[in-house]
């Protein structure tokens, strides 16, 4: 598959992981990625261990096809390489704090009022405005100020950030979104854009149903540990020998849960008649509902769950997901000869999968290579 995008060169400023992640999006739907990099190279690299042949493990999930050129772009051939590699780029993607671009030369206004086709995207932690614009910014950050870490962990403990950068991957995604609407707007305008995303609006958008809640309400969610407030039972439940997440999420699966689990009382209690009254009384229902799946296997129990109709799954770690014979067929799993194993982009167009066309780069790997394409010689 050669990718929509085959055609599209993209100019990737940025580092980390936001920005690699939505370049990386990009390159896999066919793009040409160039990642200019300063001389010691994107911090990410360094971010572990683990490490696979000296490049973190981060770096390498975010950094699959793209060539990397070394550049120290306050030099004057910097910015030279930095002029010529514009000129010839469809989209520019950026990380820099607020203020730095504009100062090497290349903000988006600068570079807009020069090239009118382009489309230039900034990944910031807090917007382009506001009084948080300076403000550094992580994802554990924003997963704190946007309110995620409020609703996650269990209750009485310690806040917990979520286990994976839900919001630097989340934000990449939506800077991929943005360039996409941003290249279909130029097909039918001829005008280029700036398109601006930020980890707090992405950190408030997955909490907005939470949000909605509290407007609806005025109750302020709190930790929810695997449950989901609005629903239940919804939520982890012991077995003999591990742990099931049973999803009863209609009147009818909550009856097959009763019967699976031979507490055919509860679907009779009027305190469990619905949804909202289960909610209500959710601690109690709890209580009776682990007590019975306790007493079967995991595999057991997720059998006759499943017969019943009633929506469930094991709780894996990562040595048992990628196990899966499910997973192994998918196709998400990206082998490839000369790099570590790989996730894929989770798409398919017409049955197919990207694939990797480039391994992630070494720091300057591509740097004599691009100059040379561009006109400067090594």
């Amino acid at each position: 598959m050669t990718g929509p995008l085959r055609g599209i060169r993209v100019l990737d400023l940025s580092e980390s992981l936001a920005g690699p992640f939505c370049t990386q999006i990009l390159g896999d739907m066919g793009a040409e990625v160039i990642k200019v990099e300063r001389p010691d190279g994107d911090a990410a690299r360094r971010w572990g261990p683990p490490f696979y042949e000296g490049e973190s493990a981060i770096f390498l999930s975010a950094n699959r096809n793209k060539r990397s050129i070394a550049l120290d772009m306050k030099s004057e051939v910097g910015v030279e390489a930095m002029r010529r590699l514009v000129a010839q780029s469809d989209v520019v993607v950026q990380s820099f704090r607020a203020g730095v671009a504009e100062s090497l030369g290349f903000g988006a206004e600068q570079l807009l009022e020069q090239y009118p086709r382009l489309i230039y995207c900034s990944i910031t932690a807090f917007g382009m405005s506001g009084p948080m614009r300076d403000v550094r910014g992580y994802d554990p950050l924003a997963q704190a100020y946007g309110g995620l870490m409020s609703v996650n962990g269990h209750p009485g403990q310690d806040p917990a950030r979520i286990g994976t950068s839900v919001v630097d991957m989340g934000t990449g995604m939506w800077g991929a979104l943005a360039i996409m609407g941003a290249l279909r707007q130029l097909d039918e305008t001829g005008k280029g854009s700036h398109v601006v995303v930020s980890l707090l609006d992405t950190a408030m958008t997955w909490m907005s149903y939470h949000m909605m809640g509290y407007f609806a309400s005025g109750v302020i969610p709190g930790p929810q540990g695997s449950r989901l407030d609005i629903l239940a039972p919804y939520e982890a439940f012991p077995t003999r020998d591990g742990w099931a997440m049973i999803s009863a999420a209609t009147d009818q699966m909550f009856r097959g849960l009763c019967g699976v689990l031979d507490i055919t009382e509860c679907a009779r209690d009027s305190r469990y008649a619905s949804n909202a009254t289960r909610v209500q009384h959710r601690d109690d229902l709890h209580d009776t509902v682990a007590k019975a799946t306790a007493s079967f296997s995991t595999d057991d129990l997720l059998a006759r769950l499943r017969t019943a109709g009633v929506p469930c799954a094991p709780i894996l770690n990562v040595e048992q997901v990628v196990a899966l014979e499910q997973v192994q067929q998918s196709g998400m799993l990206l082998d490839s000869e000369d790099t570590c194993r790989s996730i894929a982009l989770p798409i398919e167009w017409n049955g197919e999968r990207s694939e990797v066309q480039h391994r992630p780069p070494h720091l300057g790997e591509h740097t004599s290579e691009i100059l040379r394409e561009i006109g400067l010689g090594d």
